[in-house]
């Protein structure tokens, strides 16, 4: 086998001949070309007249043991009459304005989804900078393009990745479960942006939207996609209940506090917010004993329960029935925490109740929120939005990396137990 085909297999890149070889302190340097002899933009990948020719460039490439591999070549610069000016040649090996090799980026890419940025620049020995960066090509280069193509129902929600009110939008394909859209900031303004990236066409295939009673995503839905059915989640709606539940109890301890009786309700508030099922034997006879110690926070917690079993129902009559009286029910209790949540629930009555006949949730959209903040906690915090986007749609976008790893030969013995 001859040195030249030997070095390209190693390297992993058949398009480019091998015109040299030397070490250099523990470090294999190849001297390399590629195989198309007239130049070609580094940008558009259009063939251009050459221009003049740089200095020697060195690329980082897959290392093999100890023994680190460089691929090194003075690249042509081309005048492009696409991108109208001068542009840098196009190399085989490596993306436009990269210092790395594909297969090199592919196996940081690949830590990178696994691991920290920090433990990625122990193991590979490279730059946090150069971590990120390499993330954001791998990212652009195999996110799925048709990905907004075929877009029917979508969930939004938004993630706080910074103190003093720093978010992003996030927006996942139910039918997929991954993300396929966000960006920096929340609200009306910003979801216009994923709508506007969508088109037309796209923006009529959507069916379905849910959320979690944001005012700012209902007004973009509204404004931009108004054909498309909202979906509240039901875990929202529920929540709604139980801080005001809370707020009653908060209220009535004040209340009471400093007299015998206040010490009937010490304790109270994850037994009023468990769910039935989840409550011990000592927590049900603490909550039986409440309808006769505290009869309004008993109202309450009846009133959180009456809502949540309104959206247990699988027909849309019974649902519709059952929380138009815990909505009645809550208007006459004489507690104001409720009054004001049966104002709010009224005005949204078809929005919520939409969970009963779709039977679909947020679900899916808070789960990927906690792999990303997984994410934030694992790079010990983050600075800018841009880099958190780009581990996202690396880590839950749908990206699989296939890094090059040795083939194993038939020619090796089996294993012994």
């Amino acid at each position: 086998m001859r040195v030249t085909t030997l070095m390209r297999r190693l390297v992993g890149v058949m398009s480019l001949f091998v015109v040299g070889v030397r070490w250099d302190a523990n470090t294999l340097i190849l001297a390399v070309r590629p195989r198309w002899l007239k130049p070609r933009c580094g940008e558009c990948g259009e063939r251009a007249p050459g221009y003049d020719r740089k200095g020697l460039r060195r690329w980082r490439a897959l290392s093999y043991g100890r023994v680190r591999v460089f691929l090194e070549y003075a690249p042509r610069r081309v005048a492009c009459g696409r991108c109208g000016g001068v542009r840098v040649e196009k190399v085989p090996w490596a993306d436009h304005a990269s210092w790395f090799t594909r297969d090199f980026e592919e196996r940081v890419a690949y830590h990178a989804q696994v691991m920290d940025k920090t433990a990625v620049t122990k193991l590979l020995g490279i730059s946090w900078e150069a971590v990120g960066a390499i993330v954001s090509r791998v990212v652009e280069r195999t996110m799925d393009e048709d990905r907004l193509g075929t877009l029917q129902r979508i969930g939004i929600d938004e993630f706080s990745y910074r103190k003093h009110h720093r978010y992003l939008t996030t927006v996942v394909d139910h039918d997929t479960r991954r993300v396929v859209w966000a960006a920096k900031g929340r609200g009306a303004d910003t979801l216009a942006e994923f709508f506007s990236l969508l088109g037309p066409d796209g923006v009529a295939r959507l069916k379905l939207a849910t959320i979690d009673m944001a005012g700012g995503y209902i007004k973009a839905l509204e404004e931009r996609a108004p054909h498309v059915k909202i979906v509240f989640d039901r875990f929202h709606v529920q929540r709604l209940a139980s801080v005001a539940v809370d707020e009653v109890r908060r209220k009535i301890w004040r209340e009471m506090k400093g007299t015998k009786a206040a010490s009937a309700i010490k304790g109270m508030r994850f037994i009023l917010l468990k769910n039935p099922w989840n409550l011990s034997r000592k927590e049900r006879r603490r909550l039986a004993e409440l309808q006769h110690t505290n009869r309004r926070l008993y109202r309450a917690y009846l009133l959180k329960e009456a809502l949540a079993a309104a959206l247990d129902y699988k027909q849309l009559s019974r649902a519709s029935r059952a929380l138009d009286d815990g909505l009645a029910w809550a208007t006459r209790s004489k507690l104001p925490a409720f009054v004001k949540l049966a104002r709010t629930l009224r005005k949204h009555r078809d929005r919520i109740l939409a969970y009963v006949t779709e039977r679909i949730t947020n679900g899916v959209v808070e789960g990927i929120n906690n792999r990303l903040r997984t994410i934030a906690r694992r790079s010990y915090g983050v600075h800018s939005a841009e880099p958190l986007i780009a581990m996202l749609h690396l880590c839950v976008g749908g990206i699989e990396l296939n890094p090059p790893v040795p083939a194993r030969s038939s020619a090796m013995p089996p294993t012994q137990p």
